[in-house]
């Protein structure tokens, strides 16, 4: 191939990807418009862990009635806001968020559809069992970060006084952040699994090497939760320290599955015909 041909391919490329671009951003914008509209369905959505109505408080209650435990109770949590134009930020930079993940389907498949007429058909599988998955995990970590950690994190400090004289009224941006933060960190733990499958594919993993440093892992769990938690209380560094070590326990399994198909491959591969 010419110089002139090398250099046309570049740019024919580079616009193809500009293209792209141009589609997933277009997309982005248009869903972002759509949940900015739709304003009171946003952010009855996303305010709804701070009622105590919220499923997973009425789930402890049943769970604490049935053992005989005593029950979470009722608790009241007045979020305020502390800047003139704080509200309409906060509405604009959530629109954007729920826009770019209602959007994120459609943004893989452009970035797949880019690269996919670069790869053999052995490559186009594995990218697409690793995207899939990939993705699959990482609306998990936002379910359970939803369900779970947030609500959890949010009751236990959003109640917690150190005397009754003192009000907790939470700022709605500092709600926000914490969510947001949060759901990030949680969908990127739970990408451990599709990583050590990904490591044990191409042989830089084992199980073995896994259990010989579990206990190394857990040091390095309890460091990573500590830097990803937005607070310093060891309530919320334990619940999400903990998924992070059941994910690395599900990693082990993966791994050793893994490794038995590619000997079991490998096998058939050698047997004569």
């Amino acid at each position: 191939m010419s110089r002139i041909e090398e250099k046309h391919s570049f740019w024919w490329h580079l616009d193809i990807l500009r293209t792209v671009l141009i589609r997933i951003i277009a997309v982005s914008v248009i869903c972002g418009i759509v949940a900015f509209l739709f304003k009171e369905e946003v952010f009855s959505f996303v305010l709804a862990p701070k009622s105590q109505n919220f499923v997973t408080y009425r789930f402890l209650d049943m769970l604490c009635d049935r053992f005989g435990l005593a029950p979470v109770g009722s608790f009241d949590v007045l979020l305020i806001n502390t800047g003139l134009a704080q509200q309409f930020i906060i509405h604009m930079k959530t629109a954007f968020c729920v826009g770019v993940v209602c959007a994120s389907p459609y943004i893989l498949y452009q970035l797949f559809a880019f690269i996919a007429p670069a790869l053999y058909d052995n490559e186009k599988r594995n990218v697409v069992r690793i995207v899939f998955s990939g993705y699959l995990m990482f609306a998990l970590g936002l379910v359970f970060n939803y369900y779970v950690i947030f609500p959890l994190t949010f009751h236990f400090l959003g109640t917690y006084q150190v005397d009754v004289e003192v009000a907790n009224m939470i700022s709605l941006d500092s709600y926000m952040s914490t969510l947001i933060v949060m759901s990030l960190c949680m969908g990127i733990v739970f990408e451990i699994p599709v990583l050590a499958w990904f490591f044990a594919k191409i042989g830089l993993l084992d199980a073995t090497m896994l259990k010989h440093y579990r206990r190394h892992a857990i040091v390095a769990i309890l460091i990573v939760a500590a830097v990803i938690t937005p607070t310093s209380d060891v309530f919320t560094l334990l619940i999400v320290s903990f998924p992070m070590y059941i994910l690395y326990e599900v990693s082990i399994l993966l791994v050793r599955v893994t490794a038995t198909r590619k000997q079991c491959d490998t096998s058939v591969a050698t047997l004569p015909a």
